[in-house]
C-alpha cells in the first residue's frame, strides 16, 4: 500500500509543480491573465506550488525507508524524476501543440528508466 500510495502522491504533486513552472507560458493566451505582470504571475504560480508540497512532503515521508516506507532515499529521488519526465511531456504535449515528442527523447527516456533499473538493482 505505501509503494503505490507514495507514487500517487508523487504523482499529484508533479502535476501540481509542471503546471506551477509552465502553466504561466499559456497565461498569454487567456484575456486577464494576459495583462499580469511577472511579479502577479510569481504569486500565481507560488500558490499553486503550495499544492505541490502538500502532497510531495507526505510522499517522501511515507515513501522514505527510515520512516516505515519501502523506498530508500535515492529510490525516492529517481521516482520523482521519473514521475516528473512523464507528466511534463503529458503536459507538453496536451497544452503546447508546436512542441514534438521526437527519437532523442524516446532514448532519453529509454536511459532513465536504466538508470531506476541500476537504482534498485542490490
Amino acid at each position: 500500500m505505501k509503494p503505490l500510495l507514495t507514487i500517487g502522491l508523487l504523482v499529484l504533486s508533479n502535476a501540481f509543480m509542471t503546471l506551477a513552472w509552465y502553466g504561466h507560458l499559456k497565461f498569454k493566451e487567456m484575456a486577464w491573465f494576459s495583462k499580469l505582470g511577472i511579479f502577479s504571475v510569481i504569486l500565481i504560480s507560488w500558490g499553486i506550488a503550495l499544492f505541490e508540497y502538500c502532497f510531495q512532503v507526505p510522499a517522501n515521508r511515507i515513501g522514505f525507508r527510515e520512516n516505515g516506507g519501502p523506498f530508500s532515499l535515492m529510490e525516492l529521488k529517481v521516482i520523482q524524476e521519473v514521475i516528473t519526465l512523464v507528466i511534463f511531456t503529458v503536459f507538453t504535449l496536451v497544452f503546447f501543440k508546436t512542441e514534438t515528442f521526437r527519437w532523442n527523447h524516446a532514448i532519453g527516456f529509454l536511459f532513465l528508466v536504466l538508470a531506476v533499473y541500476f537504482i534498485f538493482k542490490k
